[in-house]
């Protein structure tokens, strides 16, 4: 099979839009991502994989050719949705179709508007992504589901409060750096651990906002990568799934899907988790954020505040994580989360960070999660450095 590369990417700022349409996000980001490759343009794509939720019931039947109509292309279209992972798996078609030949460029993205709606509304439409009967109907909101999972981690480890708020605390130092960030500003130790109580030990800080935006990103055979500079492969890809209930797994204080996605892109890369250079990971919550550290291998189980309290994951440390501020300050439009994770990547590794360039990366990862663990995909790409 042929490598696969990233030559392109773009998107959206995330934030508050209610008044954009998700099509006019999705446009704006293909255009982004179109403009950022010098002499590739849309007659060059073959097809497009893109994925959504689909917050608030808006066009649930063919959003996918809806959206990509509006950007200008006329090609195969196929809609991924997988919760919050939706177009971090759309990423992973997009590179099966180029590795397998059936495709040469591959546009992937991902779309979400969710902030046109009353906030009841909005939490129903992020429980559909939990187990339906025995989490979403009995009342269980994705901060309650989440709250568990710090609370059995907390027990486990001994971890306090305040090391939730390390992660919320860096994050929004990167973010205050992304102009694309919906929460880019700065905040204190004090702000995280004494903001309200959303879910017993989660504060406000250590939840993502509720966002809308767009992300795009394209992916070229080698053939094609070959004629451009600024390039990343795919080096490896890796995608899991897992029972959509917590209370159905075994373990509240990891996510196997992670791990097994994990496993598989180290694999595929013939890499492990002490040659990445920088991560993105799923933060849609604090305790998410320490999870991943050790469901990626980034150090053993309960040594996740350690890595945090020394520095290790800060922007100037030996393993930067969510430069981009993550999903609680950079923001969560749900299905361009994914997406956006590769454009974060993608600009980094070709040195087009702006201020938040991390210096000599080479091997960067992005973490998708959908729901609390029911999926998970884990990319690795390679800068030519």
């Amino acid at each position: 099979m042929r490598d696969a590369y990233v030559v392109g990417a773009g998107q959206t700022a995330f934030g508050a839009f209610p008044r954009e349409s998700y099509r006019s996000l999705f446009a704006t980001a293909v255009e982004r991502a179109l403009a950022s490759v010098d002499g590739l343009d849309r007659g060059d794509v073959d097809e497009a994989v893109v994925g959504t939720l689909g917050v608030g019931g808006r066009q649930i039947g063919l959003s996918g050719p809806a959206v990509t109509e509006h950007a200008g292309l006329s090609v195969p279209t196929t809609r991924v949705e997988n919760a919050c992972a939706a177009s971090g798996y759309a990423v992973r078609n997009a590179v099966q179709a180029v590795k397998s030949g059936m495709a040469d460029v591959v546009l992937a993205g991902g779309y979400e508007v969710m902030t046109d709606l009353s906030g009841d509304a909005a939490k129903y439409w992020l429980g559909v992504s939990g187990e339906t009967e025995w989490e979403r109907l009995t009342g269980t909101t994705f901060a309650g589901t989440y709250a568990q999972m710090a609370g059995a981690y907390a027990e486990a480890y001994d971890a306090t409060v305040d090391d939730l708020s390390r992660a919320a605390v860096k994050n929004h130092a990167n973010a205050a750096k992304n102009p694309h960030a919906h929460l880019g500003f700065e905040c204190s130790l004090d702000d995280a651990s004494g903001a309200a109580t959303v879910a017993d030990p989660l504060t406000l800080y250590h939840c993502c906002p509720t966002s809308d935006g767009a992300a795009a990103v394209l992916v070229a055979s080698e053939e094609v990568a070959a004629e451009f500079d600024d390039t990343a492969r795919v080096a490896g890809v890796g995608a899991a799934s897992d029972r959509v209930g917590l209370f159905e797994r075994e373990s509240y204080t990891s996510i196997p899907a992670s791990e097994d996605a994990a496993a598989t892109a180290y694999e595929m890369a013939g890499v492990g988790p002490g040659d990445v250079d920088l991560a993105e990971v799923h933060d849609c919550f604090a305790i998410a954020e320490l999870l991943a550290y050790e469901d990626l291998g980034f150090c053993e189980r309960g040594e996740a505040p350690e890595l945090l309290r020394e520095g290790v994951t800060d922007a100037d440390g030996d393993l930067p994580v969510n430069v981009s501020g993550g999903l609680k300050a950079k923001g969560h439009p749900i299905g361009a989360t994914g997406a956006g994770q590769i454009v974060e990547l993608w600009k980094q590794l070709t040195g087009r960070a702006g201020d938040r360039q991390v210096a000599d990366a080479n091997l960067g990862l992005a973490h998708n999660v959908g729901g609390s663990g029911g999926a998970a995909v884990v990319t690795l790409l390679e800068g030519g450095a």
